[in-house]
């Protein structure tokens, strides 16, 4: 009978110990954590999309009130308006050229920018993406 008390104590020690020593996770707290860094990352997203959009329009108007916007320019005006976005310009209603990668940002076309703004000639918004 001794020898089952301290058997039945040396596993109760044992397993107090194993217990303690693992971390128990808050489920719930984790569960909390991943949707708010799911929130933040959505709303730098849309944030980011709102720059570009204004930074777009104001550089192709700036463009359009120093020099005006040719047509044997680049039709990309920038390949970073913001981080992973750029600004295109095309015509509107779109003509075949402007579907040609070779008229788009290499940013873009390169995969180091994965978003764009396209304007047309007015800087108007034609589409976002």
């Amino acid at each position: 009978m001794k020898n089952e008390f301290f058997k039945t104590a040396t596993i109760l020690v044992f397993c107090f110990f194993i217990l303690t020593a693992c971390q128990i996770t808050d489920p719930i707290k984790d569960f909390s954590q991943n949707i708010s860094g799911k929130v933040q990352l959505e709303r730098k997203k849309a944030v980011d999309k709102t720059i570009a959009i204004i930074k777009c329009q104001e550089l192709c108007q700036n463009k359009l009130s120093t020099n005006g916007i040719l047509a044997e320019d680049s039709p990309c005006l920038s390949n970073s308006i913001v981080e992973d976005w750029v600004c295109d310009i095309a015509h509107s209603p779109r003509q075949e050229v402007d579907d040609d990668p070779a008229n788009q940002c290499s940013a873009f076309r390169e995969g180091r920018a994965h978003h764009f703004v396209e304007v047309d000639g007015n800087c108007n918004i034609i589409k976002i993406y």
